[in-house]
């Protein structure tokens, strides 16, 4: 076995061929990266992970009270939830992963947040599809009608690139509202991107909740020893 580099898990999903691997960047002195690929199309990697812990910063930050009901759309390599469980005022986290392997992953503690994730008893775990799940009655499988203070999201590559074609519909003005109904007045629903922030779906945005950002996560790539950017976009509804 090469010791610079190894598949940990390969799995056929519904969505295609799942891969975990890890190597190690003798560039880097070394450095074990954990890289996570669907099909032909690269996901996630735990050399860049800045913005998805910003995206729980970003969207929690701003948040009143405490007892906190906070959804996290997307396990990934688990840095949005990890950076969520920082704050000490969430009082249940509900990680919606629609791939069974992803969880597995931290549940064996294979990636780099499973321990963290998996020794919080404010975590909670649950295989569904994010998209349908808000289509319908809610997210949480014991509370159908449960409303959440927070829904961070980080999915699809960007609100105009999806992973798959049946998310399209959740980024028009009819899915936006159908999410908004899931939030408590004055909660909060923050998005990842890969790009930096556009207009167009901060306007779109703009027409479901009552404020709307966009911000630019900026980032060292050490691998192109240049800077990076992701997007991220905060939308809040209005306390009525």
């Amino acid at each position: 076995m090469n010791p610079f580099f190894e598949e940990l898990d390969f799995c056929k999903t519904p969505m295609g061929e799942l891969v975990l691997r890890q190597r190690r960047l003798m560039t880097l002195k070394g450095q074990l990266v954990h890289e996570v690929r669907l099909n032909d199309q690269y996901l996630m990697s735990s050399l860049f992970y800045e913005a998805e812990a910003a995206l729980a910063e970003a969207g929690l930050e701003n948040l009143e009270g405490s007892g906190w009901d906070v959804i996290v759309g997307g396990l990934g390599l688990g840095y949005t939830a990890a950076a969520a469980l920082e704050f000490e005022q969430i009082r249940h986290l509900l990680i919606i992963e629609a791939l069974a392997p992803v969880i597995d992953w931290h549940r064996r503690s294979l990636v780099p947040n499973g321990q963290v994730l998996c020794n919080d008893p404010r975590c909670i775990f649950v295989h569904g599809d994010f998209f349908q799940l808000c289509q319908t009655a809610g997210f949480d499988p014991e509370n159908a009608g449960k409303r959440f203070d927070a829904i961070l999201l980080d999915i699809d590559h960007t609100p105009e690139n999806w992973l798959d074609a049946g998310h399209g519909r959740f980024y028009t003005k009819a899915g936006l509202w159908q999410l908004r109904k899931h939030l408590k007045p004055g909660g909060v629903f923050a998005l990842w991107s890969n790009d930096a922030p556009k207009q167009a779906f901060v306007r779109t945005l703009s027409g479901v909740f009552d404020q709307v950002e966009g911000r630019i996560v900026s980032f060292d790539n050490p691998l192109q020893q240049t800077v990076s950017e992701n997007g991220i976009y905060i939308a809040r509804r209005g306390h009525r």
